[in-house]
């Protein structure tokens, strides 16, 4: 779902070097039925995951934002110099004094946050940028829900408008109770997408989440037009997959995006290893997507 004339550019310029194209005659994308399979992880991780034959990393935004120049300038070169790319960011905000919801917001700041961070996260190739980041939604107790969704809704529009402005697409995602207190539910970010109703402002599933709170995935082809990426884990566990008897809901879950013709990222995060678990991770998704 990234914008086409971005990730043409980012391959065929990665593609055209020797080095580029002798990596691509050893092995083949991932990338299955227009899905891209990634695995969220930190800038250490990028070898590894072209070593398994990822299509991308996705990384922490607020890792990225966190980087001195130095550094961010080395990890742009390496992503530069490799045949993969950074597709999307998780944890875009995870600065306890960025809040969007209660008493204390400023969305000046969190706003100003927002530019420095996805300009980064543009020149790695990043077109969705995932906002879960429960601490900066969290509902004070006692605090008006009402209020906090009108504060949730005009933080959107805001981080939607930045992001549409560096071809960045905000994906918000539901994330069980366990760790968020509100926005749940596929259906839950939905009605966010709808009534903030900006280009720059979409929603992921994250399959973990969606078992936990026993959400049909049938929210999947509801929600098909404005999901814009993917995170995944078995939930027993929340570990990268392996096989699929391991979940009864995984065949359904897979159908679904064959059938609606899912184009876009699908990135494992979970608890495991490219080592202990980067084939059978691999192996697993294409079997299932085929």
């Amino acid at each position: 779902m990234r914008p086409v004339s971005q990730g043409q550019t980012r391959r065929s310029v990665v593609l055209s070097t020797a080095a580029g194209a002798a990596l691509t005659a050893l092995r083949s994308f991932a990338k299955v039925r227009g899905i891209e399979l990634g695995v969220t992880g930190k800038p250490d991780d990028l070898a590894k995951c072209e070593q398994y034959g990822f299509d991308y990393l996705e990384p922490s935004g607020s890792g990225i934002a966190g980087m001195t120049d130095t550094a961010f300038a080395a990890f742009r070169d390496q992503v530069k110099a490799s045949h993969i790319y950074c597709q999307s960011v998780i944890t875009l905000i995870s600065n306890p004094k960025l809040k969007v919801v209660g008493p204390d917001v400023d969305l000046d700041a969190v706003s100003s946050y927002l530019d420095s961070t996805l300009d980064r996260c543009k020149s790695l190739g990043v077109s969705v940028a995932v906002w879960g980041s429960a601490g900066s939604r969290r509902v004070p107790e006692g605090y008006s829900r009402d209020t906090a969704w009108d504060q949730i809704k005009a933080y959107l529009k805001r981080a939607g408008e930045i992001a549409k402005s560096k071809q960045i697409v905000i994906g918000i995602e539901p994330l069980r109770k366990q760790e968020s207190n509100i926005i749940n539910t596929g259906a839950e970010a939905l009605k966010l997408v709808h009534e903030v109703n900006h280009p720059g402002v979409k929603m992921i599933i994250d399959y973990y989440h969606m078992r936990i709170e026993n959400e049909d995935p049938e929210i999947v082809r509801t929600a098909k037009e404005y999901i814009v990426h993917l995170h995944f884990a078995n939930p027993a566990g929340r570990r990268w997959p392996h096989s699929a008897d391991e979940d009864p809901v995984y065949a359904k879950f897979f159908q679904i995006l064959k059938e609606i013709d899912y184009h876009g990222g699908l990135s494992i995060e979970g608890n495991g290893s490219f080592d202990a678990d980067g084939a059978a991770s691999m192996a697993f998704f294409k079997s299932e997507l085929a």
